[in-house]
């Protein structure tokens, strides 16, 4: 599919909405993204986007808890949300025939969720339950992507615990719900995308007749949550009580994922280089020659790359030895990023980390949900859903001397490194600065 045959509109309340046309299956996806995600919430109230991504299924002014499963399922579809740090989305993928059951769901949600202290008190338990199961009860639960910011940011919106202190939590009131509804879920705050086996004139005519009369209000104003690089190595230490070995993460700062594209681009192959299947340098190095570590990976993006706006972040984690120090293991990575900054990969190494992308990308877009939202995200953040055709061949055009730039921009005075330290371990990595 072409990026021509993308079709954008913007209804009278300011919705944005993304057609993209294909007939070659019978389905049809069609997803939300509302501008506001974990960066947004406010102070006091961490894991507050997260939780009002939990709310917006529980019913609303006109359809009881639980139509909205039961609506989609019984059409033979799927659905979901998902909280990020800008923005939050929600989606369902029907067999086509369903299309205006996806958009009335969509629309009714948009205009009037059920808020009240029945479904908040119930949705508070299942986010704690929630945050138990995949944090505080597991191995490496919330590493890094929870800790690591604590350490590498300063301010509250780049900091903070997107999953929510129990504290914050219980202390939301249904108050707080409708004024964070009333700021960020307006119409002129989010973007409706259709995906799938649909006529642009049908679609066109559904979405004004469920979307159109949903009350206007003006989008928030946009906010910058631009800090200074740290000035010099932060390093913080989390115990982490059921983690079988220790491990570490690095994060640095990357150029602006939006107004700095190209230059980002090069992160993401630089992290490719450095850790993505067996051939890449730090899996040599640390699993295969030394054995040094058990795991390693690196990645721009805290959730994947095009999912934030400045800052994002560049990371490394490993998991290593218990014999093994720390620092030893992070000397290894320096080493490695200090070779690629001086002598760029070559051709044929540069040549397999991008098609291997290219080949993801592509393979993402073929999936209708996926295509689905990458198309309203990207519209989101970029104001280009039509960049998600062009993204694998601006990775393939990246050059070993972009990828050598990124590497040496990682230094170690300007970076931090979080410690996971098994409960009852002594220090594996010399504690210094500060969370």
């Amino acid at each position: 599919m072409a990026a021509s045959e993308l079709h954008k509109l913007t209804l009278d309340n300011g919705l944005r909405v993304v057609l993209a046309p294909d007939s070659t299956a019978p389905v049809v996806g069609v997803s939300v993204h509302y501008d506001v995600g974990f960066r947004s919430e406010p102070e006091g109230r961490t894991g507050f986007a997260h939780l009002f991504e939990h709310l917006m299924f529980q019913g609303s002014e006109s359809l009881e808890k639980l139509a909205h499963f039961r609506y989609v399922q019984s059409s033979g579809g799927m659905f979901n949300g998902s909280t990020h740090p800008d923005y939050t989305d929600y989606f369902e993928v029907l067999p086509s025939a369903a299309l205006e059951r996806a958009l009335f769901l969509e629309a009714d949600r948009m205009r009037a969720p059920k808020l009240t202290e029945e479904n908040l008190t119930n949705q508070i338990d299942v986010v704690k339950e929630e945050i138990r199961l995949n944090v505080l009860n597991r191995p490496y639960g919330g590493f890094p992507w929870i800790y690591l910011p604590q350490v590498l940011y300063q301010t509250f919106p780049n900091a903070h615990n997107g999953y929510g202190d129990f504290t914050d939590l219980e202390q939301a009131t249904v108050d707080d719900c409708a004024a964070f509804f009333d700021t960020f879920y307006a119409p002129a705050n989010a973007v409706l995308t259709v995906a799938g086996d649909f006529t642009v004139d049908r679609a066109r005519e559904l979405i004004e007749k469920h979307f159109g009369d949903v009350t206007a209000r003006g989008a928030p104003p946009s906010r910058d949550f631009s800090e200074p690089a740290p000035q010099s190595e932060l390093r913080h230490i989390h115990p982490d009580p059921h983690a079988p070995l220790p491990a570490f993460a690095v994060g640095y700062r990357m150029p602006d994922p939006v107004g700095e594209l190209d230059s980002y681009l090069g992160y993401l192959v630089l992290a490719g280089v450095l850790a993505e299947g067996d051939g890449s340098r730090l899996q040599q190095r640390l699993l295969h020659r030394d054995a040094l570590a058990t795991d390693v990976s690196a990645g721009a993006g805290l959730f994947g790359p095009f999912e934030a706006r400045d800052p994002d972040t560049f990371s490394i984690t490993v998991v290593h030895a218990p014999n093994v120090p720390g620092d030893d293991v992070l000397g290894v990575v320096d080493a490695e990023l200090a070779a690629l900054a001086e002598t760029p990969p070559g051709e044929e190494e540069l040549a397999k980390v991008t098609a291997r992308w290219a080949a993801s990308l592509h393979g993402e877009h073929d999936r209708l949900m996926s295509r689905t939202l990458g198309l309203g995200s990207l519209e989101l953040l970029y104001g280009d859903a039509g960049l998600i055709y062009e993204l694998p061949g601006k990775i393939s055009a990246i050059t070993p001397a972009q990828v050598s730039a990124a590497a040496k921009s990682l230094r170690p005075d300007s970076r931090a490194i979080l410690v996971v330290e098994p409960a009852g371990n002594g220090d594996d990595i010399e504690q210094g600065g500060a969370a």
